[in-house]
């Protein structure tokens, strides 16, 4: 149920040693998520939406501030974060159910364990009869499934979805986005997710926050309520929608405008 505080950062910042000296990727961060919620996080290109995200993951340190999940500080990769990238980074040599057993392989779990999660996930993500396909056989989209498949195998508390469809086309897009809701409403899982376009944004979000140009700070944000049961197309086409949308695009390119 929301309204507990499953993620919390404070006073966040990232550094970076160039050639050129010291730079400051993120500064003053702050932000807290609820548990079950869907945030999205937008801003202007190299703001450090993604080094947020990685930092949140454990991949990387941060400089100064505070990143707890679940009332622990985040000091490494762990199994009650899982993250889904842009790019597929499905293993070749592993069919569809292989790649989504990996992690579970990793950790011991038994095979007859490993083939029920792998059964109902395969439901989940709607690629019945494509458990022996192997990656190279399968559309971007359908890639794109089972790297999510993968991720939610070893049931992580918390997805971390960097930029997860940037690689699809549009049509193929709109249907993942539709893939994602329903697979969110399905877990209930808290998600953090990072992308560059606005009206996917604020279709997928409860709550979408505006960063700023680098340094990045947290400057802005909006809830998003509108009914999604009643349908893509009415959502897209509903006042509540498009009034939201506008103010999130007018706030990230405010941002843009201010970085060049």
């Amino acid at each position: 149920m929301q309204g507990v505080s499953h993620i919390r950062i404070e006073r966040l910042s990232k550094h970076y040693e160039s050639r050129e000296g010291r730079v400051t990727a993120l500064a003053e961060i702050d932000l807290s998520v609820r548990e079950g919620e869907f945030v999205v996080i937008v801003g202007p290109s190299g703001c450090g939406k993604s080094t947020l995200l990685y930092i949140l993951g454990g991949f990387l340190r941060h400089d100064a501030g505070t990143v707890e999940v679940a009332g622990r500080p985040v000091t490494a990769p762990g199994l009650d974060r899982g993250v889904v990238f842009q790019e597929y980074a499905l293993f070749p040599w592993l069919t569809v159910a292989g790649n989504i057993a990996y992690g579970l392989t990793s950790i011991g779990m038994a095979k007859d364990l490993r083939a029920g999660v792998v059964e109902r996930l395969v439901k989940m993500i709607g690629l019945g009869g494509f458990e022996n396909r192997y990656p190279r056989e399968l559309s971007g989209g359908m890639k794109q499934r089972v790297a999510i498949a993968r991720t939610l195998a070893c049931d992580p508390q918390i997805l971390l979805l960097d930029e997860p469809l940037g690689a699809l086309d549009a049509q193929t897009r709109e249907v993942m986005q539709d893939e994602l809701l329903r697979i969110w409403e399905a877990t209930g899982k808290t998600v953090v997710m990072v992308t560059h376009d606005v009206t996917e944004a604020v279709y997928l979000a409860q709550r979408v926050l505006v960063m700023s140009s680098r340094p990045g700070r947290m400057v802005e944000s909006f809830d998003v309520q509108v009914d999604r049961g009643q349908g893509r197309e009415a959502v897209m086409l509903s006042d509540e929608f498009n009034g939201i949308r506008n103010k999130v695009w007018l706030a990230v390119r405010q941002q843009a405008i201010a970085a060049q």
